[in-house]
This record gives C-alpha cells, sequence and structure tokens, in this order.
C-alpha cells in the first residue's frame, strides 16, 4: 500500500541479449494526497519508467533481470538523491 512518506524506486528497465537490464533512474516519494513526487537522475531511451517500492538492498539481482550500476534496489544512484 502507498502510504504518505513512502519511498519508491524508479528504473529504466532496458532489454539485453542476455535479459533484462535495470538502470535505477532515480526515486519517488509518496504525498498526503496520494501523489507522487518523481525524482530523476536519469532520462530513458524509451521514454518508459517502473516504479516499484524500494527493497532491501541485494547482494544478488533478481530472477530474470540484472542490475546496472548498484548491489541491490534499495541503493542510493551514485550523485543523485538518496
Amino acid at each position: 500500500m502507498l502510504m504518505a512518506g513512502k519511498r519508491l524506486a524508479v528504473f529504466s528497465i532496458r532489454e539485453g541479449k542476455g535479459g533484462s537490464i535495470w538502470v535505477r533512474a532515480g526515486s519517488a516519494f509518496v504525498n498526503k494526497d496520494g501523489s507522487l513526487n518523481v525524482l530523476l537522475d536519469v532520462l530513458p531511451l524509451d521514454g518508459k519508467l517502473h516504479v516499484r517500492e524500494a527493497a532491501e538492498k541485494r547482494e544478488t539481482p533478481g530472477v530474470g533481470g540484472r542490475y546496472a550500476g548498484e548491489v541491490g534496489l534499495d541503493a542510493a544512484p551514485a550523485g543523485g538523491h538518496s
């Protein structure tokens, strides 16, 4: 459930020869009225973004994908928003 103050992760998902590549594009935060503020560190090449609840840090990629430039879903992008 999306509650005020909840932090979300924003990704750009690219399909590659070895499967999906998840690139952290930024963060989103839920406002009191249920709307979202989205803070992007990069722009997706295909214009598509995927928003999901930020998860605990992972040491290995999730099933069917790999994460570019970070250890887990909750890792902060270099020089970006935390």
